[in-house]
């Protein structure tokens, strides 16, 4: 046995010494030696308890019949994750990528795009799938998006990222829609990077007030006239109403991010991000906006999604978790004081001292919010 357990350790350093994983294109780095039979592993392992470590270190993986298949389909999804992390710089850079496949003459030719495909990988296997190779490859996509994230904010002044939180239902024909998207027209035009959650709604409006940047009030009211042909996002048309709007004002000049999400994979990402990183993970997605952009938050009208933000920015805020208090600006005075009347409330716990820390705001004017939060860089 002994005699056995040293031919297998011999074989695990002339296996490292040919390094075969230089003659394949894309490997991954490991090579797996397969000992066919059960016994004489577990023999191995027992004369020599830390075989399994010294052959890791040599990038040698030792497997038995008993878990060949999940050593492949292992190897099999890194092999998937490495492949897509390649194309992470695309993902994160346009939405090209996500829509790859998409004609807006033909409105079913999503369903051959990256972003249809993927989401409905997503639904098979589960939103909260058992499979560990499958929660597995999701966790590092989302890590390889966030290093991508981080790489990309790295480039901008952090005080002059600025977030938009909104409902996602907010139809195309709706005031809020225009005042948001003017409201990031003209923060774009001051320098700033506006952040969204990348879906539909307000979200959609910043990021088209962000391409729009440049340009005169009127063309941005003909764009949204465009759009409106398809109020929301569950019109046939949604989409290719966006790329028409591109087409007709193109724009290579300003930037802006979006963070959209498989979780509500049914709301299309908005392609007026010029950046856009998916993430599997909704809880990353929504505090990481919320972390990166420390020039302030707009909360546009919204919902439950938009409330539970509102309270992840106070904590914040009121614990200076990152070293900075940044302003809490709420579009829509009527919508904040009496239908969800969340303003008041924070503005209450704030003057009786339980939350500290907290740039409170609110307007029904966007050039008013600009003002407030042009106000708070000085």
């Amino acid at each position: 046995l002994k005699a056995h357990a040293l031919s297998v350790r011999k074989h695990i350093d002339e296996l490292a010494e040919k390094d075969y994983s230089k003659l394949v294109d894309d490997a991954i780095g490991f090579v797996l030696m397969f000992i066919q039979n059960e016994t004489s592993y577990i023999a191995a392992m027992k004369q020599q308890p830390d075989l399994s470590r010294y052959a890791y270190q040599k990038k040698i993986i030792i497997i038995s019949p008993s878990n060949l298949l999940m050593a492949l389909q292992l190897a099999y999804n890194l092999w998937q994750y490495d492949r897509q992390n390649k194309n992470v710089e695309k993902i994160v850079k346009t939405a090209a990528d996500l829509y790859d496949k998409f004609n807006p003459l033909q409105p079913q030719s999503i369903e051959g795009c990256y972003d249809t495909i993927t989401y409905r990988h997503y639904l098979a296997q589960g939103k909260h799938t058992r499979c560990a190779t499958e929660k597995l490859a999701r966790t590092l996509h989302d890590h390889c998006i966030g290093m991508a994230l981080t790489e990309f904010v790295s480039n901008f002044d952090v005080k002059r990222i600025i977030g938009v939180m909104g409902g996602h239902s907010a139809l195309r024909t709706h005031d809020t829609y225009a005042q948001v998207a003017h409201l990031s027209k003209r923060l774009t035009e001051e320098g700033f990077l506006m952040v969204s959650g990348g879906g539909p709604g307000a979200m959609e409006a910043t990021h088209l007030g962000a391409w729009m940047a440049g340009r005169s009030s009127s063309e941005l009211a003909d764009a949204i006239g465009m759009l409106a042909t398809a109020p929301s996002f569950t019109h046939p048309h949604w989409l290719s109403t966006a790329f028409e709007v591109m087409q007709r004002f193109p724009q290579t000049t300003y930037k802006s991010l979006g963070v959209p999400t498989w979780l509500y994979g049914h709301e299309p990402a908005t392609p007026f991000a010029t950046h856009i990183a998916k993430l599997f993970e909704n809880s990353i997605r929504e505090d990481g906006i919320l972390t990166m952009a420390f020039g302030g938050i707009v909360f546009s009208p919204g919902s439950a999604g938009t409330v539970q933000e509102i309270f992840q920015d106070a904590v914040q805020n009121h614990y200076l978790t990152f070293g900075i208090a940044s302003p809490m600006a709420f579009l829509g005075t009527k919508f904040w004081t009496e239908e969800m009347p969340i303003y008041p409330m924070l503005k209450q716990l704030a003057d009786n001292g339980k939350y500290h820390n907290m740039l409170l705001s609110i307007s029904d004017d966007p050039d008013e919010i600009v003002a407030t939060l042009l106000r708070f860089q000085q």
